[in-house]
């Protein structure tokens, strides 16, 4: 008995608690559907408050791995620690050997928990190919990396807090065509910070910048300056000509390929080539003007006309000379016999007074 009427007490005194409540607000208990109005009506008009970390909970779970094969030259480690540092949702790992095949990564994203994946591939120590991956299902993208800066580089003279969230501007070409819409989203993945992720900062102070030029990806980060919202380039910068998009993380059917691309390796050998057909027309000139100065050459008949303004000079007397030229006198050698002269005088005079 002690236990029901405990049980009706309770109930009973949340219900004096509510109308109390009621009462002193001096009004009735409304419906639940007023309130879900009347909120919606106060949500439309209020200013949203500052992000703060504490209040809200982090539901993107997006975990990027950025890592590369060996043979990366310093200018790419540099790239990949600059990337590192700008998204604080990536993690890293160890360089792959180049001779494991690609699929590999997709069991490394899922020991680090990762769900996509940027990997930079080095190639002969001068080639640098960037694959963007959603692992381990897919799409992947493969880019040639080009025009690689970084941001400790003098000419960077931006700055902005590390961890921040950035803002992602695309140019308006990535919506016309499929297959840029497809790295769009892809992008937008990959770079923005998920919110309230424990490494990031409550603040919006950079500008990440994706614009289609001459068949590329230009990628540009820009800090946002407070006084009059200008923009300074801060670095990275870098150029990725889109290779190949597949299906599968890593390979898979190809649903894409660039007709733009040409290697690294072809535009090597065309400019050889080019080299090369210079050197051949120089030494194809030189051959020629060699067998131009061993043909004959052709004697061409004297022109009458060519005598008619031509006049004759005035003959000059023939001067016959009967004296001979007297000769020239060397004043040098006049002074030094003049001065050997003296001196032997001096030494005359000298051994005299001795004696």
């Amino acid at each position: 008995m002690a236990a029901t009427k405990r049980k009706r007490r309770g109930g009973l005194a949340v219900q004096a608690k509510k109308l109390k409540r009621d009462a002193k607000d001096g009004k009735l208990p409304t419906k639940p559907n007023d309130v879900s109005e009347e909120a919606a009506e106060e949500e439309k008009d209020r200013i949203p408050g500052p992000v703060c970390k504490k209040k809200g909970k982090w539901k993107n779970k997006e975990r990027i791995l950025i890592f590369s094969s060996r043979g990366i030259n310093f200018r790419t480690r540099h790239l990949m620690q600059d990337l590192r540092m700008l998204m604080p949702h990536s993690k890293a790992d160890t360089k792959m050997d180049r001779k494991d095949k690609l699929f590999v990564i997709n069991e490394v994203c899922e020991m680090k928990n990762c769900n996509k994946c940027i990997y930079f591939e080095a190639k002969k120590k001068q080639d640098l190919y960037m694959w963007l991956s959603n692992s381990p299902h897919g799409p992947s993208a493969k880019f040639l990396v080009q025009n690689i800066h970084t941001l400790a580089e003098l000419k960077m003279t931006g700055n902005c807090l590390k961890g921040s969230r950035p803002l992602l501007s695309f140019d308006p070409a990535f919506d016309e065509l499929p297959h840029y819409a497809l790295l769009k989203e892809l992008l937008i993945q990959i770079f923005s910070t998920p919110r309230y992720h424990p490494k990031s900062q409550p603040f919006v102070d950079h500008v990440f910048t994706f614009t289609i030029l001459d068949n590329r990806i230009w990628f540009r980060n820009f800090q946002i300056i407070e006084e009059d919202a200008a923009l300074v380039e801060i670095g990275p910068r870098f150029v990725l000509n889109l290779i190949k998009i597949f299906q599968g993380s890593f390979g898979g059917p190809t649903l894409y390929e660039n007709p733009h691309y040409q290697s690294p390796n072809m535009h090597r050998r065309v400019i050889r080539s080019i080299t090369a057909a210079k050197y051949r027309e120089k030494q194809q000139v030189k051959d020629v003007q060699k067998l131009r100065k061993k043909e004959p050459k052709t004697i061409l008949p004297h022109d009458p006309t060519a005598d008619v303004f031509v006049t004759p000079a005035d003959e000059k007397p023939v001067e016959i000379q009967w004296v001979k030229p007297e000769p020239k006198v060397d004043l040098k050698a006049r002074k030094k016999r003049i001065y050997k002269r003296q001196r032997k005088m001096k030494q005359k005079m000298s051994s005299g007074n001795a004696k």
